[in-house]
């Protein structure tokens, strides 16, 4: 049987949130799956520059 995620509180309801799942499945969720479906949400967020500056047309 796999262990929970070492992660924080407030990351766990944050990604709960984020994934539409409740936090006792995403503690228990298997590391691979959680890093797929993060992807997926990094893939489907807008393209933030990191130098805080707007995005040049």
């Amino acid at each position: 049987m796999s262990q929970p995620l070492q992660i924080s509180a407030e990351t766990a309801i944050k990604l709960s949130e984020q994934l539409k799942v409740p936090i006792e499945h995403l503690m228990h969720m298997p590391r691979h799956i959680l890093l797929q479906k993060m992807a997926e949400l990094a893939a489907a967020a807008p393209a933030k520059p990191e130098n805080g500056e707007p995005e040049q047309p």
